[in-house]
């Protein structure tokens, strides 16, 4: 049985109407539903099985039809998994009224997992757009509705941490951020201190992902800007294709990505320009 039936079969029996399985991960489960005589929302569980999607060994994966398992959970694991999850759901709801940042509706518990819901943005994410849509400025006035909602965050003591594509949706033409399940409150180191790189990700990650600051989430900003505008992904050493990207936004975006977090600009700077460079467009 796949994991996420667990948690399909028990939001039925709570009287909920499952649409379609938008997606599934090792720590959540997105479905799209509704009450009876309501319209859909997307419905975002934790993870509600005893298993857990987990990474093969490399040295694995030549004998392997895929490169993932389930593996099981022990309950040390599953509470953990539980309690990340209302953390989530908390800063969700503490970011409410927020403009540009996806609200939370509902929220709620059953015996294995718990549960919020949110509207259904019905334009995908930017990932698709930036795949799709030929329209320069939609794509920056997107953007800067993304920096107006980290700036939100960022009022209400909150660093994102996860800034990228897939975490940015669109909805009648405007962008909202998405999935605090990285966030952390300013006042509270949260998670490792150490992080392996990733593309979207600040230098400072490798040694204080704990304690990020707001900065964090310029640096991501940036690196998703130089991506829609260069076709590219900025690279240590120079950012050869900056010159395509105009000013002022161009030297925003180039001390968005510096390594040093003092050095990167202010949020709403940001968002000021890439409303500029929309307008100009």
């Amino acid at each position: 049985m796949h994991p996420a039936a667990w948690v399909l079969d028990q939001l039925r029996t709570d009287g909920w109407h499952v649409s379609a399985l938008l997606a599934f991960t090792r720590a959540s489960t997105l479905i799209k539903a509704s009450r009876p005589g309501q319209d859909d929302v997307v419905l975002k569980a934790g993870f509600g099985s005893n298993h857990v999607l987990s990474e093969l060994d490399p040295t694995e994966r030549s004998a392997a039809y895929g490169f993932y398992w389930y593996a099981q959970m022990t309950e040390a694991e599953r509470a953990l998994t539980r309690e990340d999850f209302r953390h989530e759901a908390d800063l969700t709801a503490a970011a409410g009224g927020s403009d540009h940042v996806v609200p939370l509706l509902e929220q709620g518990s059953s015996e294995r997992f718990d549960w919020y819901t949110m509207p259904h943005c019905d334009g995908g994410n930017f990932r698709s757009f930036m795949a799709s849509s030929k329209d320069t400025s939609k794509g920056l006035n997107i953007l800067a509705d993304v920096a107006d909602g980290l700036g939100s965050l960022h009022q209400r003591g909150i660093v994102h941490r996860d800034v990228y594509q897939e975490n940015i949706l669109i909805d009648q033409g405007r962008g909202l951020i998405t999935d605090l399940g990285a966030a952390r409150r300013l006042t509270t180191p949260r998670g490792p201190d150490h992080r392996e790189p990733e593309v979207h990700w600040p230098p400072e990650y490798l040694t204080g992902y704990n304690e990020a600051t707001p900065a964090a989430d310029v640096f991501s900003l940036g690196v998703l800007i130089y991506r829609y505008l260069c076709a590219d992904i900025p690279r240590l050493g120079g950012h050869k294709n900056l010159t395509v990207i105009p000013d002022p936004l161009r030297t925003l975006v180039a001390s968005a990505l510096s390594g040093q977090a003092a050095d990167r600009p202010r949020m709403d700077d940001l968002r000021d320009a890439l409303r500029t460079a929309a307008s100009a467009g």
